[in-house]
């Protein structure tokens, strides 16, 4: 696009009008993608930095300078976004490791032991329910049903299975007890 067209698209972009901001964004939508998919390498976020891009002009068309070519401005926004995201991404990426580490290096031996002996005492304890209040259990606190599901598919009442929760729960808390749970 030669720069007399430029100043022509810009002038009727600061006035509104949206067929000149609707012919500039089919211009240069598919070559702006392209190039920060080069930077970015993920096509969604390619797209939504130049979508974003596209806002911001039309959202701030007004007070919008461009000193030299409309080209030079769109490529030089979106590679600075497509940094800015990836210095994002790198100092979030560097946080989760260091946390991590910083997670896998706290805890103690001590801690897996324990955490061990409660987990086989849990499954000991719940192989020891009667049949029927393990596998209401089960279906609860595995797989997440509510008691009125569970009553469904076992075809007995809620209060039934409110009943084996409860028993079932008890059973747990008088069993456990000699386990520090906070």
């Amino acid at each position: 696009m030669e720069r007399s067209e430029e100043k022509r698209l810009l002038l009727a972009l600061k006035k509104g009008d949206m067929k000149q901001f609707e012919f500039m964004f089919r211009f240069y939508y598919e070559p702006l993608v392209g190039y920060a998919l080069d930077i970015v390498k993920v096509e969604a976020e390619a797209e939504e930095i130049v979508q974003e891009l596209f806002l911001k002009i039309w959202r701030d068309r007004k007070k919008l300078k461009i000193r030299h070519s409309l080209a030079a401005y769109l490529y030089k926004s979106v590679y600075n976004q497509c940094m800015s995201r990836l210095k994002k991404e790198k100092l979030s990426r560097e946080y989760q490791k260091y946390a991590l580490n910083r997670t896998v290096a706290e805890i103690n031996t001590d801690e897996i032991l324990k955490y061990e002996e409660l987990n086989r005492k849990f499954f000991e304890l719940m192989d020891a329910l009667p049949e029927r209040r393990q596998l209401i259990f089960k279906l609860n606190r595995f797989q997440g049903l509510k008691y009125r599901e569970i009553a469904e598919r076992l075809s007995i009442s809620i209060k039934t299975v409110e009943a084996n929760m409860s028993k079932a729960l008890q059973y747990f808390r008088e069993n456990l007890q000699d386990y520090n749970l906070q």
